[in-house]
C-alpha cells in the first residue's frame, strides 16, 4: 500500500510527517564487500568484514568503515582480503583481468598522503608513512630489504604533492607498478574531484590482460562516469604471481588524516576454462569476461547487488539461502504492515481534518519519503534552534524571503550557522518538503550549499545550513552598481578571476543537479540571490523550495510558472513547463549579470535585450562591468557573454546544455555561433485558455510572439505575490 492508493483528500504533507514520526536513529554506512573470482558460475563470495579482512598498522574498524589510519602524522595502516587471489593459471601462465569498485572518503585535518588500492604478493609487508602511502619502504627503513622481494600494484590516490617522488600535484590519481615512482599520473581536477574535499568519493578501477591496459574512474557519484580519469598502456602480467592478495593502503607522513573505505566490490575474470583445479579456499575457477563491457556503476546498469552487507557468511548451501530469504520476507513483511497502519491513521485524521489541497504538490513530498535514510542529515531539536538563534531575535536575521526567514546561529558544538525559519506550518509545508527532498537527493557537491540539519517540531519547520560569511553574490555584485553616467565608478566588491570562479561553480552545481543525481532536480530558482559565497568567494547554490525532481527519463509536468522576473526562459513562462532548458536560461543571464555588473531588469531595461543589441553592433566586451576599470582578460568576458548570450537564446532548442555550457566557458568546446540580432520566436501555449495571459497574444491567436521576459510581468507578479 502506497500514498497513491488512499482517497484523494489524503494531503502531501502527511507523507512528511511519516517521514519525521520514524525513529530518530542515527543511520551509519557499513562496509560492505565483494569478492567474485574467475570460474564457471561467478557467484560472488559473500564476506564478513570480521573474519576475512586482514588489518595491518593503524588499520581498525571504525563507525562502520575500514579506517586505514590514526588522525595523527606518521600514521600508516593497509586493509587485505584474507585470502589469496589466483591472478595467473598454472599450466599457461596466462594472466587474469580484474575490475573493482570502491567507496571511500579522506578527512584531513591537514593533508596526509593518500590513499591506495593494491595487489600485493606479501599479506604481512607495511610499507612507510613518509610519503609512499604504507605501499613501499623508503631507503632508510629497516624492512627496505624484504620490501625488495615485494610485488606490489597500486592506484594512488595521492592528497599530498611530493617532488622528490615526481608528483604532478596534490590532488591526482596515480598507477605504481612495482615503484612509488608512478607509472601514469593524472590530475583529479579534471573531473572536478578535489580528493581532499571530506566528500565521498567512487572510483572504479579495471584491467585488461588483452588489452595491457588499466583504466581508472572516478566520481562523487555512484554512476561511472562515461570517460575514464587515467589510462595506462601496461602489461601486468610480468608482474602477477600465481596468487596475491588485493585491498588498501594509506598513510599521512607529516599530515594529519581519515582515509576511509566504505564500500567495495573486486572480481577477476578471463582465465581459459580449463583452470578448473588448484585454486585455494574461498577462490573460483577460471572464466571469462571483458574490463569494458561490464555495465558495472555505469547509468541504467548500476545496482548495489555486487555490494554485500558485511554480517552475512559466505553462501554455502540453498537451505541456507532459503532460510535468510524467509527471514528476509517476513521483516519485509513486518515492515509493510507497520507502514501501511501509519499511512490508514494519517488518512483517516486527514479526513477528519477536511483540508484540501492540490494534488500536484504531493510529488515532492512522496519523493521525500522514498528518500535512502542514509543521506537524512541529522534531526536538531527547537531548543538547540532557539538557543542558538536567541529565541530568533531581530538582531540575528541575515535575511526575509517569500516563504521563510533566515537567521544567524552558533550551535552547541560552536559551528556557526543559516537557520531558514519557514512560516506556518499548514501554508509552507510542501516548500519544506520540497527543499529537504531536492537536498537530500542531491547529495553533496561543493557548489551545492551543505544542509547541516533540520527540524519539524510543535508549529516550526527549520532547515540548517552551512554559515556562508560572505552572503548573497547580488548583495556583493550590486552594492555599488553604477548608473547609466557612471564611467568608471569604485573599486568592484569582486574580481574578475573571483567572478569567473563563481559562474563556473554555478555551473558545475546545475550540471550536477541535471545529470549526476538519482533523480533529475530542475533547481527552478537560479538567480544572484540564491547563490552564497562562503570565505574564500566559493559559490554554494542553495534555496530549492521551488525544485522539481523526477525521474531522468520521465516527462516534465505542467505547473504554474514560479520564479523572479528576468531569470525565466520565456517557454517556462508560457508552458508552465519546467526542464533543463529553463534553467539554462536563468544561468545564462546569471552570468550576464555577472559579467556586467547590471540586474536582469532595471530601469526599464531588459539585460539580455541589452547585450543583444551591443552584440549585433559588435561591441560586445563593451558591456564589461566599468568597475572592472578594465582589469580582466577580453577573451574570458567575451566567452562569458557569449555563453551567457547562447543560454539565454529566446528558443530552448538553440540552448545549450548545461555541461556544454560550462565546457564552452572552460574554453574547452567551441562557441555555438549566434546570429546578429535576437531571434523573436512563435511559442504554442500549453496551458488552457483561462491561464494566458491576454495581453502577451491576439485575439484567438494560438500562438505568441515572445521578444523579452517583461511580457507576462503583471500575471507573474500576482502569481508571485498569491505565493507569499
Amino acid at each position: 500500500m502506497t500514498p497513491r492508493s488512499l482517497s484523494p483528500s489524503f494531503r502531501p504533507h502527511w507523507a512528511l510527517l511519516l517521514l519525521l514520526l520514524l525513529p530518530a536513529t542515527t543511520v551509519r554506512c557499513r562496509p560492505e564487500i565483494s569478492i567474485t573470482t574467475a570460474g564457471t558460475k561467478l557467484i560472488p563470495e559473500r564476506i564478513s568484514w570480521d573474519t576475512n579482512i586482514t588489518l595491518l598498522g593503524d588499520a581498525s574498524l571504525k563507525n562502520g568503515a575500514i579506517s586505514l589510519t590514526r588522525n595523527s602524522a606518521s600514521s600508516a595502516g593497509r586493509a587485505l582480503y584474507s585470502q589469496p587471489i589466483r591472478f595467473l593459471e598454472p599450466t599457461t601462465r596466462s594472466p587474469a583481468s580484474f575490475s573493482s569498485r570502491f567507496a571511500f572518503f579522506i578527512t584531513p585535518s591537514s593533508p596526509g598522503d593518500g590513499l591506495a588500492f593494491l595487489l600485493t604478493s606479501d599479506p604481512h609487508f607495511l610499507g612507510s608513512s613518509n610519503g609512499f602511502l604504507g605501499l613501499f619502504s623508503d631507503l632508510a627503513s629497516a624492512d627496505s630489504s624484504r620490501a625488495d622481494d615485494v610485488v606490489t600494484i597500486a592506484v594512488e590516490f595521492d592528497t599530498n604533492l611530493d617532488a622528490p617522488l615526481r608528483d604532478i600535484n596534490d590532488n591526482h590519481v596515480a598507477l605504481d607498478v612495482g615503484s612509488i615512482f608512478s607509472f601514469a599520473a593524472a590530475d583529479a581536477g579534471k573531473v572536478e574531484v578535489d580528493l581532499k574535499a571530506r566528500i565521498p568519493m567512487m572510483a572504479w578501477v579495471e584491467y585488461s590482460s588483452t588489452e595491457k591496459a588499466v583504466r581508472v574512474w572516478l566520481s562523487y557519484s555512484r554512476f561511472r562516469p562515461p570517460e575514464p580519469l587515467l589510462v595506462a598502456g601496461v602489461d601486468l602480467s610480468g608482474l602477477f604471481r600465481e596468487f596475491m592478495y588485493v585491498g588498501f593502503s594509506a598513510s599521512n607522513g607529516h599530515g594529519a588524516a581519515l582515509h576511509a573505505v566504505t564500500r567495495w566490490s573486486f572480481r577477476t575474470f578471463g582465465f581459459a576454462a580449463a583452470a578448473a583445479s588448484a585454486s585455494p579456499p574461498g577462490n573460483g575457477t577460471d572464466g571469462g569476461g571483458c574490463a569494458n563491457c561490464s555495465t558495472e556503476g555505469q547509468k541504467g546498469g548500476d545496482t548495489d547487488d555486487d555490494f554485500v552487507k558485511p554480517g552475512s557468511d559466505p553462501v554455502v548451501s540453498l537451505a541456507t539461502r532459503t532460510r535468510r530469504y524467509i527471514r528476509v520476507v517476513l521483516i519485509v513483511g513486518v515492515v509493510i504492515v507497520f507502514v501501511c497502519l501509519l499511512l490508514l491513521i494519517a488518512a483517516i485524521v486527514t479526513c477528519l481534518r477536511g483540508n484540501e489541497e492540490e494534488g500536484s504538490e504531493g510529488s515532492a513530498l512522496e519523493t521525500a519519503v522514498g528518500c535512502e535514510f542514509q543521506r537524512m542529515p541529522p534531526r536538531i531539536s527547537l531548543d538547540e534552534i532557539r538557543s542558538a538563534t536567541k529565541e530568533f531575535h531581530c538582531s540575528k536575521i541575515l535575511g526575509q524571503g517569500g516563504s521563510a526567514m533566515v537567521y544567524e546561529g552558533v550551535l552547541p558544538s560552536g559551528c556557526k550557522v543559516a537557520v531558514k525559519r519557514f512560516g506556518q506550518v499548514d501554508r509552507f509545508t510542501r516548500t519544506f518538503a520540497t527543499e529537504l527532498a531536492a537536498l537530500i537527493g542531491s547529495c553533496r557537491h561543493r557548489n551545492l550549499i551543505p544542509l547541516k540539519g533540520w527540524c519539524c517540531e510543535k508549529d516550526e519547520l527549520v532547515l540548517v545550513y552551512e554559515y556562508m560569511p560572505n552572503g548573497s553574490l547580488d548583495k556583493i555584485l550590486h552594492a555599488a552598481a553604477p548608473s547609466e553616467s557612471m564611467v568608471a565608478g569604485p573599486p568592484p566588491a569582486l574580481s574578475w578571476d573571483q567572478r569567473w570562479k563563481i559562474v563556473l561553480g554555478v555551473a558545475s552545481a546545475i550540471v550536477f543537479l541535471h545529470e549526476e543525481c538519482e533523480k533529475k532536480i530542475i533547481h527552478r530558482d537560479v538567480k544572484a540571490c540564491n547563490v552564497l559565497l562562503d570565505a574564500e568567494f566559493n559559490a554554494k547554490l542553495g534555496d530549492f523550495g521551488l525544485a522539481e525532481l523526477n525521474d531522468h527519463n520521465r516527462t516534465p509536468p505542467v505547473t504554474k510558472p514560479a520564479g523572479t522576473m528576468g531569470y525565466l526562459a520565456p517557454e517556462y513562462v508560457h508552458s508552465g513547463v519546467a526542464t533543463e532548458k529553463s534553467d539554462v536560461y536563468s544561468f545564462g543571464v546569471l552570468a550576464l549579470e555577472v559579467a556586467t555588473g547590471r540586474k536582469p531588469m532595471e530601469k526599464g531595461v531588459v539585460l539580455v535585450d541589452w547585450v543583444w543589441s551591443l552584440w549585433g553592433r559588435r561591441r560586445l566586451v563593451d558591456a564589461a562591468d566599468p568597475r572592472l576599470e578594465g582589469r580582466f582578460s577580453r577573451e574570458e568576458m567575451g566567452r562569458m557573454l557569449v555563453v551567457g548570450l547562447c543560454c539565454a537564446h529566446p528558443e530552448s532548442k538553440r540552448r545549450p546544455t548545461m555541461r556544454k555550457a560550462m565546457r564552452m566557458l572552460k574554453g574547452v568546446a567551441a562557441l555555438t555561433a549566434l546570429p546578429a540580432r535576437k531571434p523573436a520566436v512563435r511559442l504554442l501555449s500549453q496551458l488552457p485558455r483561462t491561464s494566458r495571459d491576454s495581453g502577451s497574444q491576439a485575439s484567438g491567436d494560438a500562438t505568441t510572439s515572445w521578444f523579452s521576459p517583461c511580457i507576462s510581468l503583471n500575471q507573474l507578479e500576482e502569481q508571485n505575490d498569491g505565493q507569499k
